[in-house]
């Protein structure tokens, strides 16, 4: 198969103009929609503070030397650690004792004090539970009191949305290599539509489930496809900024749950607010072409040569002949005997020691930042006491750290970038470790800091896995880099047994990753200021280290210039060789 310089191309209709400005703005919009639904699945399925409802209406409710007329009022002011027992005094002059998962009966209604030693009477909580409002409103574990004896059906809830991420990314990965990246766009954004339209018609935990998991694995589709998607149809001078800033709208969705789980209390109201996003996105996605890169990969050249016109022609520049800019062969174009290119799977990724080598590496450092952001977001949030303004902070402070890595690419590079970051996250969390609890306000900033700095790398691995792999294979690539690192994300859910051992073990663990996989991310290749490639024959030649034969080889810089030469001498030839027609 034949490897095209397509960078070509935009050289001549345009890095980023007004075609591609379009196609950048509906992609990104509906990036939201994949941030509010992978935050809205961890507000949904919180399990907030509760008790056993007792069999009538509360007079009077005691809680050591707490008292007040409503059973929430005092859940409000208890901490979850603390599992003593509630004592109400109802309307008709019962005494109730009341615990998470049970309710005792008083035979002695003369004695409502806390403690008490007379006879009791212990029952089911066959009235329901009351739940704490006062800091998460909305929550299908108390719409379908998935608590106590029904607890392993709320545990369920986010190991199964974590799994139809993982198997979204590696699905619609292949898919989007194997059929072209539009249909896949087309597909996963219906489903969102769809599947949030059913999210409505909250029925029973079983249909919950299913449309969450389907959910799931569109969001993660999407998502992955996407960033290529965006990739292959921008120039390399406008690339790194507008790949970054996909994640900033991603931020902006994470943003949007928090303001309506702050602001809406209702369940089929947050979830028409959240759902009504997709909308927009679904009147536009039909806009969305396919993507040179994938056409000239599969030979489909003539479709390749509408789309170049169609370009040049929105962004009012010059459009170029791929026959004479590649020195195709116009007998070779597609006929109805023409044998597609070969298709590629998961094998493919290791098909030497070089690329096996590569991916292993790649998917260390997707794992290890995945592990980092799960503990030091997911799980640590609902150890703050302001978990909406923790949150927001998180939020609001990705997006001018997106512009940051930005800047820091274009003077670092890659392989430097992720090990920089992953050994400044590893110190933090060494900072973090031996901080003292009484100093909880600078373990939470050392918390966030960590946060902020995994989730920077997580953005950047998306852009850096692209560029590190060939046409063919870049959607799988990446799926099966998200599928991996997502194995990690299963596991934190029930990081509680890791620190029944040791309670820092999570982020020792985190820590001795960051340092090992920051160290094998120099044995990557340096992508920065190259092209992307369309097959594997450039990309093999990506190598970390240049093997000298007979004499001293150029430096990487030089190489990089020469290549970048080369290329401007093909454009101009071609100038000269119209010019002469």
């Amino acid at each position: 198969m034949e490897s095209y310089n397509v960078e070509l191309i935009f050289d001549h209709v345009g890095h980023f103009g007004r075609f591609q400005m379009v196609l950048y703005l509906i992609c990104a919009y509906q990036s939201i929609s994949c941030g509010i639904h992978y935050l809205s699945s961890i507000f949904i399925s919180v399990v907030p503070e509760h008790i056993c409802r007792p069999p009538g209406k509360v007079w009077k409710a005691v809680f050591h030397n707490l008292s007040a007329r409503r059973l929430e009022d005092i859940l409000a002011l208890r901490s979850p650690d603390q599992k003593d027992h509630i004592t109400v005094e109802l309307q008709d002059g019962e005494i109730w004792e009341l615990t998470r998962c049970s309710r005792t009966w008083r035979e002695n209604a003369s004695h409502s004090a806390h403690e008490y030693s007379g006879h009791k009477q212990d029952n089911s909580c066959s009235d329901g539970y009351v739940y704490d409002q006062s800091k998460w409103g909305i929550s299908v574990v108390r719409n379908l009191n998935l608590v106590c004896d029904q607890k392993w059906y709320a545990n369920m809830i986010q190991p199964l949305f974590l799994f139809g991420i993982l198997l979204g990314a590696i699905i619609f990965g292949y898919l989007s290599d194997r059929f072209g990246r539009r249909g896949v766009l087309w597909c996963t954004s219906l489903c969102l539509f769809l599947f949030g339209m059913a999210s409505l018609l909250l029925l029973d935990f079983f249909s919950f489930m299913a449309v969450r998991f389907f959910l799931s694995m569109a969001a993660s589709g999407y998502y992955v496809v996407v960033v290529v998607y965006v990739m292959e149809f921008i120039g390399k001078k406008a690339r790194v900024w507008l790949s970054m800033h996909l994640h900033t709208f991603f931020a902006v969705g994470v943003i949007l749950v928090i303001l309506v789980n702050y602001l809406v209390k209702t369940w089929w109201l947050y979830q028409i607010v959240l759902w009504t996003v997709t909308v927009p996105f679904i009147l536009c996605c039909w806009m969305l072409p396919e993507t040179p890169f994938w056409l000239l990969s599969e030979g489909r050249y003539k479709e390749a040569q509408g789309l170049i016109d169609a370009m040049a022609q929105w962004n009012e520049s010059s459009s170029c002949d791929l026959v004479e800019l590649f020195s195709l062969d116009v007998n070779s174009l597609p006929d109805k005997n023409h044998q597609a290119p070969r298709k590629h799977g998961l094998a493919e990724l290791f098909r030497n020691r070089d690329i096996t080598r590569r991916t292993l590496i790649v998917w260390l450092v997707w794992t290890t930042a995945y592990l980092g952001y799960y503990i030091f977001s997911v799980e640590t949030v609902w150890k703050t006491e302001y978990n909406y303004m923790y949150l927001f902070i998180v939020g609001i402070v990705d997006i001018p750290a997106y512009s940051f890595i930005c800047v820091w690419l274009k003077r670092v590079g890659r392989r430097k970038t992720v090990f920089f970051f992953l050994s400044l996250a590893s110190l933090t969390c060494a900072a973090y470790l031996v901080l003292p609890l009484k100093h909880n306000n600078l373990k939470i900033v050392a918390v966030l800091v960590v946060k902020v700095i995994v989730g920077l790398v997580v953005a950047f691995l998306y852009l850096y896995t692209a560029e590190l792999y060939p046409t063919i294979v870049r959607c799988l690539a990446l799926g099966s880099s998200n599928m991996v690192a997502r194995i990690a994300s299963l596991i934190i859910p029930n990081a509680g047994q890791l620190t029944k051992a040791w309670i820092f073990l999570p982020q020792i663990l985190f820590g001795i990753l960051a340092i090992l996989s920051g160290l094998l991310s120099l044995m990557l290749p340096e992508t920065q200021n190259k092209p992307m490639t369309s097959t594997w024959e450039p990309a093999a030649q990506q190598v970390p280290e240049s093997k000298d034969l007979s004499s001293e080889a150029p430096p990487e810089d030089e190489i990089s210039e020469m290549e970048n030469r080369r290329g401007s001498m093909d454009v101009i030839n071609l100038v000269e060789f119209n010019g002469g027609k």
